[in-house]
């Protein structure tokens, strides 16, 4: 029987460091990976590996790098069965949200994982999830044709995962849907949660437009603060986070204010600022103004995949604004409950 393949894309993080021996953590060679995780020489599989020009904190994430890490495996594509991309996990949700929109009719798994200490400390969690992301990344068990976050125990769709605990090692939740799979003694898939696989061949865009912004709403809030994000230059496209199942301020000046944006082609879209629920338009008379003028609810979606999906939508459809606001409210990668 043919060896699977996986192929390990490092991008740098906290997984990535080791200590000196004064102490101090700086970036390993990822071809060093069998003497940080001697485990794997005894693995079923193979194992290759690639690093991006520059490795980074995942702080410095950008769509530009989003884009490396996808012309990465879309060049490699078809020589491997899977692939993990060890990352930082502070944008983690961000880039896995960004590939998933990006990989249109993905029919292998792209795991993204990561660590809370380094690879070449003792308590390190970087070895138990770089184990566990590679056997499902390897696996013939249950082909997962989705990209995905595994972090302690536990593989997450990509695309509904938040960073939820800068300490605890369980630092990743999807509130608004469950895991895909648990790993115990076995791994215990939950394939009927999985994306259908597709019929049809890859396709891969990337192309993003960064000119858009986040505007979350708090008591007090005021019109120099709403204005100035709204008029912000060159403008297409806002999220704005407001309160429980979509809910805002009704004074005239922030309605007409949103109208205003709306009316000079700026998209708007409506996330709850709640980890978890939906945004429902029109369940309550605070949400009915936004839905009247044309605010875009966007349901249970995460504010990582809602600014990445903005950014991908506009940028894979400059010239139809139509077709990106009612992409928007729909799901694509299986990023809102429908």
């Amino acid at each position: 029987m043919k060896q699977n393949k996986v192929l390990i894309v490092y991008t740098g993080g906290t997984i990535g460091m080791v200590q000196d021996e004064n102490g101090s953590l700086h970036p390993f060679a990822l071809d060093r990976i069998y003497d940080a995780v001697p485990q794997l020489k005894g693995c079923s599989y193979g194992i290759d590996s690639v690093t991006l020009d520059h490795i980074i904190d995942s702080s410095n994430m950008t769509p530009s790098l989003w884009v490396d890490i996808a012309n990465i495996i879309e060049r490699e594509y078809d020589r491997y069965d899977g692939f993990v991309v060890l990352h930082g996990t502070d944008t983690m949700a961000y880039t896995a949200s960004a590939l998933s929109f990006m990989f249109k009719n993905l029919s292998k798994p792209i795991i993204l994982t990561g660590s809370q200490l380094p690879l070449g400390m003792l308590r390190s969690d970087g070895r138990e999830n770089i184990i566990c992301a590679l056997e499902i990344a390897s696996t013939r068990l249950a082909t997962i044709p989705e990209v995905c976050i595994f972090f302690e125990s536990h593989l997450y769709r990509g695309n509904r995962s938040t960073k939820m605990s800068a300490e605890n090692f369980d630092a990743f939740e999807t509130y608004n849907y469950p895991s895909l799979a648990k790993a115990g003694i076995k791994i215990a898939f939950k394939e009927h949660l999985f994306l259908p696989m597709p019929t049809e061949p890859l396709v891969v865009r990337k192309h993003f437009d960064t000119r858009v912004a986040v505007l979350k709403l708090f008591p007090g809030i005021g019109p120099s603060v709403v204005n100035a994000v709204l008029h912000a230059p060159d403008l297409q496209g806002v999220v704005v986070e407001t309160y429980g199942s979509g809910n805002a301020p009704t004074d005239s000046w922030f309605i007409n204010a949103l109208d205003d944006a709306i009316k000079r082609g700026v998209i708007v879209m409506n996330v709850t600022q709640c980890k978890a629920g939906a945004v429902k338009m029109r369940q309550y008379a605070a949400s009915c103004d936004m839905d009247r003028i044309g605010v875009v609810g966007a349901g249970d979606i995460t504010i990582e995949a809602a600014i990445t999906k903005m950014m991908y939508l506009l940028g894979s459809y400059p010239n139809d604004k139509e077709h990106v606001k009612q992409r928007l409210s729909n799901s694509l990668r299986g990023e809102i409950t429908e």
